[in-house]
């Protein structure tokens, strides 16, 4: 301890240790005054431009300018100390590989931000998901590594090369669940099922598409259960896409009136009450009006079928609901018959 305090109070840590510490010190300190001042208004002022590319930029860097500011504060500060010549090659080694990860880290997160934004602006065309997101982390970290291992002087050569023949016995071993990463590319890029997607199997599964991951699709069920389904399932599988394209759909409702009844005010009865529901219901399509049509004479009733269009799978629950009350309530009122079947029983008695 004596001899720490001594070293500490002696003339060669003033000259030697103290002017570099305070630059370290120095730049660590103007890192975090930029990251707090600088940077916190470079944020603000990005929030109110309309390309969200400079908010991906900004978050990317955040968490590095403090590492940034301390790295070239100690590369500046290691120049003025008295260190052997080997220890200083290390040491300026090891800060090239924390500077190049750092790089690689906030790329990888710049990229991927980017993707995001230019999937999310083609709309329904490339998907960004897991799988592909995924992609972009590892092709980006692979990228620096090999960046990392050139600063090295270490051949990438060899590596490559026993990388193609491990590849090989790794793509043998691992059959089934390259198929299924394969499997998922194809659903991505034909747009077969996309995030967000309510779709029918053939195997009589029916929910909304969350993710499509390396190895499976997570599909959730009206019931709010989570259904996992491997992808070269999915792929060869017959699906009822609802939002494929437009994702409107008809509505049909049947309703049936005794065979005492006026047509002719029976239509206009069911248009009035279709009408207003179209007007008054978000679930219904705008675009389409509401329509009906008599379609037989029934057993009890003569029948005729009203028409709605959806804007989604599952509008026509709330749109069925709403249009039974209001028609029951307008038949009652108008004094039209809602019949129900009936059966006259003949008793012979011998």
């Amino acid at each position: 301890m004596d001899a720490i305090t001594q070293f500490l109070n002696s003339t060669s840590f003033t000259d030697q240790w103290l002017m570099p510490l305070a630059i370290v010190a120095g730049g660590t300190l103007a890192g975090m005054i930029f990251k707090r001042v600088v940077h916190s208004r470079l944020i603000k002022a990005a929030e109110r431009s309309k390309w969200e590319g400079d908010n991906v930029i900004l978050d990317a860097v955040d968490s590095q300018i403090v590492l940034w500011f301390f790295l070239l504060a100690l590369s500046l500060a290691l120049r003025d100390v008295p260190i052997e010549e080997h220890y200083g090659l290390y040491i300026s080694k090891i800060l090239k590989i924390i500077l190049i990860a750092s790089i690689t880290h906030a790329s990888a997160k710049l990229v991927v931000g980017l993707f995001d934004i230019w999937s999310k602006q083609k709309g329904s065309g490339f998907p960004s998901t897991t799988i592909f997101t995924n992609i972009v982390w590892i092709t980006v970290y692979a990228i620096g590594l090999l960046i990392i291992l050139d600063s090295l002087n270490v051949s990438i050569t060899p590596m490559l090369t026993a990388l193609g023949v491990g590849g090989l016995a790794v793509s043998l071993a691992l059959k089934d669940t390259l198929s299924d990463v394969f499997a998922g590319l194809h659903i991505l890029l034909s747009k077969k099922v996309q995030p967000g997607d309510f779709v029918t199997l053939d195997s009589g599964e029916m929910g909304y598409i969350q993710n499509i991951s390396w190895r499976n699709t997570k599909m959730l069920e009206r019931s709010n259960n989570i259904i996992h389904i491997p992808n070269t399932k999915l792929s060869s599988a017959i699906i009822k896409n609802y939002d494929s394209g437009d994702s409107s759909f008809f509505v049909k409702i049947p309703v049936g009136v005794g065979y005492n009844s006026d047509l002719d005010q029976v239509g206009k009865v069911v248009m009035e009450v279709a009408t207003e529901l179209h007007s008054t219901m978000e679930e219904v399509n705008k675009d389409a009006e509401p329509s009906f049509k008599f379609r037989g004479f029934g057993e009890s009733s003569i029948d005729l079928v009203v028409y709605f269009r959806g804007n989604k799978y599952g509008d026509q629950n709330p749109i069925i609901h709403e249009f039974i009350k209001r028609l029951h309530k307008r038949f009652n009122q108008e004094g039209i018959e809602i019949p129900y079947p009936m059966r006259t029983v003949i008793q012979r008695s011998e």
